[in-house]
């Protein structure tokens, strides 16, 4: 098990909000930064049956990161391969396999998102963008645990304030479009599947950004981290697809959902503002998804040399994976890569993550025991 401690003296942010500031930066750039997902996974189902699908995922992210965080506890464990290792002994290869596949595709699409954005807001070449993503990341995951976790905090706030800010220039500028989109009649079917298929590939989350926990004091601060995590991901995500609805169905079809609705808001501006957000957020979730990577690492690193995985050795590692996974973004569409890759890992890891541990996971909390050392 990892022999990370958590602190003394962790202040209610680390405890309660911060589980929930990094799931969200986890799963944002691959979950709803551009409006692509929203528009892949939400906008088929209709207006209403789009919002049910999101508060169904909304409603599986908190279940689900309650009972990570609590079984991370519980076994004291502080990264990935320690989770899996406790729930599914030797099986637990078979998450790291999915997850490399996982890492290599959502890098990918985050560098793709970048270039398309850089190209979209100051008509730079795509490869700009993605470079100048590249050494963001690089430098972030470089410098470890505090550095990953004020990148964590600050991109929070300016992203649910860009979002607030957002909606109020959206109600201004149409808001009796959004009204007369939701009273388009529309199919709502498939918000259920469409909902558990979203909810499946960004769980993922849940377990990625195991190291925030080490400020957890209590297994009453695992659980309620775990269920405010679901809202605080999800309600950006929410304020933009009301957004989107204006424009219904005809947005369905852009690459870049988030660019078409800030040029019907004619603001330059807050088109570069909300630009500069999605790259940040972009920022913070391949930051979140390298970092898990680091710390599995330094895990490994600690047991067999029996010294800590230094900063330089963290930014070669994340150096060397941003190589390998954003080329991928040179061949690729960002479309195809989003409806092709993320439906077919959505069951991998239900498969491999949330039905062990709402099954045996659950199972094992049921029985009770003290935390692990480490938890202590």
């Amino acid at each position: 098990m990892s022999q990370v401690a958590p602190r003394t003296g962790s202040s209610w942010f680390q405890r309660f909000l911060l589980p929930g500031f990094a799931f969200k930066a986890v799963i944002i750039g691959g979950g709803y930064a551009t409006g692509r997902e929203l528009a892949e996974f939400f906008l088929p189902s209709g207006p209403w049956g789009g919002l049910a699908g999101m508060v169904l995922a909304m409603l599986v992210w908190s279940v689900v990161a309650a009972t990570t965080f609590l079984f991370a506890r519980r076994t004291g464990a502080r990264d990935y391969s320690s989770f899996f290792e406790a729930l599914l002994g030797r099986g637990w290869v078979v998450f790291e396999l999915g997850y490399f596949l996982f890492l290599v595709l959502i890098l990918a699409v985050f560098g793709a998102a970048a270039g398309a954005i850089g190209h979209a807001a100051l008509g730079l070449p795509p490869i700009a963008g993605t470079l100048a993503l590249m050494a963001g990341i690089a430098i972030f995951a470089g410098y470890g645990n505090t550095a990953v976790e004020q990148l964590f905090k600050y991109v929070s706030f300016l992203l649910y304030g860009v979002y607030a800010l957002f909606l109020v220039l959206a109600l201004a500028g149409f808001g009796d479009r959004i009204a007369t989109g939701f009273a388009i009649p529309a199919v709502s079917d498939g918000w259920a599947l469409g909902g558990l298929t979203y909810a499946g590939y960004n769980i993922i989350g849940a377990v990625v950004i195991l190291p925030v926990l080490r400020h957890m004091t209590s297994d009453r601060d695992a659980v309620v981290a775990g269920l405010v995590a679901g809202p605080l991901a999800m309600i950006p995500a929410i304020i933009f697809f009301v957004c989107m609805i204006a424009f219904y169905p005809q947005i369905g079809a852009e690459v870049l959902p988030s660019d078409y609705l800030l040029t019907q808001l004619g603001n330059p501006v807050f088109h570069l503002l909300f630009q500069l957000m999605i790259f940040s957020a972009l920022l913070e979730s391949g930051t979140g998804a390298v970092h898990a990577v680091n710390e599995r690492i330094a895990k490994a690193w600690r047991v067999r040399r029996g010294t800590a995985l230094g900063n330089g050795g963290r930014l070669v590692i994340a150096i060397a994976l941003l190589v390998l996974c954003m080329l991928v973004a040179d061949r690729f569409g960002l479309v195809t890569l989003i409806a092709k890759g993320y439906r077919a890992l959505a069951y991998v890891f239900l498969a491999v993550y949330v039905l062990p541990l709402m099954t045996l996971g659950v199972f094992r909390l049921w029985r009770g025991g003290n935390p692990a050392p480490e938890a202590q």
